[in-house]
């Protein structure tokens, strides 16, 4: 297990992360909600060995980061008019989206069926890990039912040497998570509310829904 703060050395904390991701193993990111632990999401081992360090069931899937707008186009089946919106106007940054995921997708992310949570962080470090890897399978670095991590030493207080590498930025600038968005039926639907409003949401997609 290693930790890195990366406000000392970016450098190094993205080739370890980097190194230890294709391996098969975990790391440890910061984001610009909370902490998450990340494995390669085309890896199904990897993604087990994640849900196993969260205690967390195939009935939760991982999301997947992504290090750009265009990574949605690989990975949804197609792209509305309604998820260009959005990602115009919030990526990077707290919106996760639900979507059709394409079929030709060779991964293992839990009961998914057959959509994919997607979102591309607004931080500088994840996202040049993210670059190196490609898209990362990665949930809040936390034990299924405690609060999520804002800082690397909390995450690594709970998932302990399940994770390889840690990278340390120091606390986020956000302890909320990413709101999600469904957009998988007839209307786009708010699947959580986090860091982002219904508000700013409705104000680029009016016909939003928020679930009972």
């Amino acid at each position: 297990m290693m930790v890195v703060d990366v406000r000392e050395d970016a450098i190094v904390g993205v080739v370890q992360a980097v190194a230890a991701l294709q391996k098969g193993e975990l790391a440890v990111l910061p984001t610009d909600t909370v902490y998450g632990v990340a494995a390669d999401a085309f890896s199904p081992p990897a993604v087990e060995r994640l849900l196993a360090a969260k205690g967390r069931g195939r009935d939760m899937p991982v999301p997947v980061l992504v290090s750009a707008q265009r990574g949605l186009d690989g990975l949804a089946e197609h792209v509305t008019d309604d998820m260009r919106a959005l990602v115009e106007a919030f990526w990077p940054g707290a919106l996760t989206l639900i979507v059709p995921a394409a079929a030709t997708l060779a991964w293992d992310l839990g009961e998914t069926r057959g959509t994919v949570a997607v979102r591309m962080p607004r931080h500088p470090v994840t996202l040049e890990v993210l670059e190196s890897t490609g898209p990362l399978a990665v949930s809040s670095a936390n034990r299924t039912g405690e609060p999520p991590p804002v800082t690397a030493e909390q995450a690594r207080e709970m998932l302990g040497p399940s994770v390889a590498v840690y990278l340390e930025a120091g606390p986020t600038p956000a302890a909320v998570a990413s709101t999600i968005v469904d957009l998988t039926g007839d209307r786009p639907q708010v699947r959580r509310t986090g860091a982002l409003s219904r508000e700013e949401l409705a104000a680029v997609l009016p016909g939003l829904q928020e679930l009972p």
